[in-house]
């Protein structure tokens, strides 16, 4: 197994980034708790008011706690008539400026008394343009027709980065008037998704990989950190606020960190954020094969019904993730309606009259662990009470010794609560060594742009990292485990490069046919910053199919990097373990580009293996493997192939495997999003295979 932590260069973009929103610092008291209580008559539904502190019993795992917050929010339920026409004076007034920054006065200080905490929160980075025109819309009729004098909206919008447009107000006019200057357009178009930087850096040829602005393309990872980005700016209010997350899905793309998810839904939870998502693109009902901005489909599946069974299986897929974010939290999804302020009205009916309760917990652990919360009423035991059940502690990496951390390390691992603080990124190849056996390389890239490092007087400077992972099998027993310990130093000019680079990280197992899941978790020692990555891959049994063409993983990479240039090292690499590693070609290793984005200055590698292919008649230790490649456009016309390669040797390594390398220019392929098709035939075995993917060329 070689485990090695590698520096990449990012390539440079001519695109120009997203404006920034000011930046804001948010503070809160960590051992403060709040709970939204809402009682209600059992028989009539409808809330009970005049209780006071004494009425109510809070226990937190069982053990009593003192009610220090306390308050009764009565909520209208009917919509306010429209506002009178504004008088020739009002409309001489200038208006004022929106505030752009969610305030509060302290920890616990209830600052909204009766009101309702509506957040409109618009996802353009989801959403094209006829669903931004949607959204839009609905926010309009919503402000027009249905918002009550207890409701108080606040805007936000990611484009990239969460902006503020406005702070909580009830000025119609004002809502209006943000909602009606929306950007609509921006990030709808492939050059905002891919945005990059300045072009004005040397281009390397192989120094490319993806830095932090590429994961904005990883749709479920970076939607989702925007989400707990937003519930950390509500997080100081202690009232109940509803997050309505606008936006057309959440799409898998099958390198998703489900502790990314994990972690939004607990920050949601503690910070008093109940998620209502609406899916902006309203009622779909496309027809078999597609609608008419959709290229026509290939084959026999649009009459069979596997192309339709396709389109709604990848519509439902985007709808999951917003299922989880309104389930755990308290929401409720709202989608297959073209009226989307009814979704909004929706979330604002299911929040009526409740109690603000509030204690400063008594167990002041920072051990990341969940908290029970029960809450009883003293008397009047026909009450209906609903409230959140619990939440999990903060987590404190300070100063611990070393076999402190390494407890640490392993909580952090097993804990229902991840951490995010370092974005972590994961691809999961297999390769067959043995009928029953795959080696299964793992890459894990880390954002440079997170990285502290100590400064030496050079310039140069160093840091250290933590890496612990294990994988799990079906019957959730740990199959594979990872644990090193691995000091990083940086020369001077690397060192003043790091915030444009990434950091990566690979190990491999050996596993059997079978479903796994993988967590893996990187601290960086420096200030202690972590990052948990939880997902799942399964390695098919390749000798249970014997009619199709079988081969590996395909990885594509615009990276061959040199071994000599890795900047730490977990253990000294032998010759016998480069060989055993598919990705390890002489003195190179291939780097996986789990993005799937390249840049037209750079060469695109392909590498996989093709295996049991027939022998030739003529060589009954050569086959006769022919393999090419496509590009296909998003209306599906052909655009770049490539000539078929005649592949006749077999890897020395692996047992009836035929290695495939294509190295692929881009410079003569204009920018767009492609479907890349790799044509393979074996020409004695009459078998064939055409795995397909998805990428983007800038």
């Amino acid at each position: 197994m070689s485990l090695l932590l590698t520096l990449l260069a990012q390539a440079a973009s001519g695109q120009q980034q997203p404006p920034q929103a000011p930046t804001a610092i948010f503070t809160a008291n960590a051992h403060l708790v709040i709970v939204d209580v809402t009682v209600r008559d059992s028989k009539t539904g409808k809330p009970i008011e005049g209780l006071k502190p004494a009425d109510f019993t809070v226990l937190e795992d069982g053990k009593p706690q003192k009610i220090s917050v306390f308050e009764f929010q009565k909520l209208a339920m009917e919509p306010e008539p429209p506002p009178p026409p504004p008088t020739l004076a009002d409309q001489k007034e200038l208006p004022e400026d929106p505030k752009t920054v969610i305030t509060t006065e302290s920890p616990g200080h209830i600052q909204y008394h009766d009101k309702r905490l509506l957040v409109l929160f618009f996802d353009f980075t989801t959403m094209g343009v006829p669903e931004q025109l949607r959204a839009q819309d609905a926010a309009i009729n919503f402000l027009n027709k249905q918002i009550t004098s207890s409701d108080m909206v606040a805007i936000l919008l990611n484009t990239g980065v969460v902006q503020v447009k406005t702070d909580f107000t009830a000025d119609r006019d004002q809502l209006k008037s943000i909602i009606e200057d929306l950007p609509i357009g921006d990030m709808s178009d492939l050059a905002a998704l891919a945005d990059a930087g300045a072009d004005t850096e040397e281009d390397t040829g192989a120094a490319f990989v993806a830095d932090e602005t590429e994961f904005n393309i990883f749709n479920t990872d970076r939607k989702l950190q925007a989400i707990e980005d937003a519930v950390h700016m509500l997080a100081t209010l202690p009232e109940k606020k509803v997050l309505l997350y606008i936006s057309s899905g959440i799409n898998k793309n099958g390198i998703d960190n489900q502790a990314q998810l994990e972690a939004s839904i607990n920050a949601s939870v503690k910070a008093n954020v109940a998620i209502y998502p609406i899916d902006a693109r309203g009622l779909m009902a496309d027809p078999p094969g597609g609608a008419a901005s959709t290229g026509a489909s290939r084959g026999t599946g649009i009459f069979n019904g596997s192309v339709y069974n396709s389109q709604r299986a990848s519509i439902n897929d985007s709808q999951e993730t917003l299922s989880s974010l309104a389930s755990e939290t308290g929401g409720k999804l709202f989608v297959d309606n073209n009226d989307l302020s009814m979704g909004i009205v929706a979330a604002q009916q299911q929040f009526r009259s409740y109690y603000i309760v509030g204690y400063y917990t008594t167990n002041a652990k920072e051990d990341g662990r969940y908290r029970r919360i029960t809450v009883k009423l003293n008397s009047n035991t026909a009450a209906k009470i609903e409230h959140r059940q619990g939440y999990y502690a903060d987590k404190v990496w300070g100063k611990f010794n070393g076999q402190e951390k390494e407890q640490q390390l392993q909580d952090a691992l097993s804990a229902g609560n991840p951490v995010t603080d370092i974005p972590i990124v994961l691809e999961a190849d297999y390769f067959r060594i043995t009928p029953t056996a795959y080696f299964v390389p793992l890459s894990i890239r880390v954002p440079g742009s997170v990285i502290a490092l100590a400064q030496k007087s050079s310039g140069a400077g160093e840091t250290r990292f933590d890496f612990i992972g294990e994988v799990i099998d079906e019957r959730k027993t740990i199959v594979a485990k990872v644990r090193d310990f691995i000091p990083v130093k940086l020369g001077a000019q690397d060192a003043a490069l790091l915030a444009r680079r990434n950091l990566h990280y690979d190990a491999g197992f050996t596993l059997a046919p079978g479903k796994y899941r993988v967590k893996f978790l990187v601290r960086e020692n420096q200030t202690g910053k972590m990052g948990t990555f939880d997902g799942h891959f399964t390695v098919p049994d390749l000798a249970a199919d014997s009619t199709l063409l079988k081969t590996s993983s395909v990885v594509w990479s615009s990276q061959r990097e040199p071994l000599k240039a890795a900047v730490g090292a977990a253990e000294r690499t032998t010759r016998k373990t480069n060989e055993a590693d598919p990705l390890i070609v002489g003195d190179e290793k291939i780097v996986p580009n789990i993005s799937r984005v390249f840049r037209r200055a750079q060469k695109m590698y392909v590498t996989f293996d093709v295996y049991d292919a027939r022998p030739d008649p003529a060589d009954y230790r050569a086959r006769r493997v022919r393999v090419g490649m496509s590009l296909y456009n998003q209306k599906g016309a052909k655009t770049f192939e490539t000539q078929p390669l005649l592949l006749t040797q077999m890897a020395p390594t692996r047992p009836e495997a035929v290695p495939v390398a294509l190295q692929v220019p881009l410079q003569g392929i204009a920018p767009g999003r492609y479907t890349c098709q790799i044509d393979i035939v074996d020409e004695v075995g009459r078998k064939f295979a055409f795995p397909r993917v998805s990428l983007i060329v800038r």
